[in-house]
């Protein structure tokens, strides 16, 4: 199993949201987060002075997913995401040993 962390623009949640139901994965832990990459921050006018703001607010999902589904995991999210401005967002993958549900206490193997 892998677990996805996906950072994007809050804008982009529903869409991100939708298109992963389409696609059979439901469960996700979703966080307001804030940060910066390639972006820098962007530049404001206040009161006629400009202000910048290095950390941007943002998304972050997070998507445990089997193998076999990973990339069309990363693919269904790059689609939904995608603006074509810079500030996107950016995907992260990391192996995931075992998963076991609280209540049933039932393991996932690591597929």
């Amino acid at each position: 199993m892998k677990m996805i962390k996906a950072i994007i623009r809050p804008e982009r949640l529903e869409f991100v949201k939708k298109a992963l139901e389409n696609n059979g994965i439901f469960g996700m832990t979703v966080m307001a987060v804030e940060g910066r990459g390639d972006q820098k921050g962007i530049s404001l006018q206040y009161r006629g002075g400009a202000i910048n703001v290095d950390m941007i607010p943002k998304v972050q999902i997070e998507i445990v997913v089997r193998n076999k589904d990973l990339d069309a995991a990363i693919q269904v999210i790059c689609t939904s995401a995608r603006t074509g401005k810079i500030g996107d967002g950016r995907i992260f993958v990391l192996p995931v040993e075992r998963s076991i549900k609280v209540r049933t206490g039932e393991e996932d193997n690591n597929e």
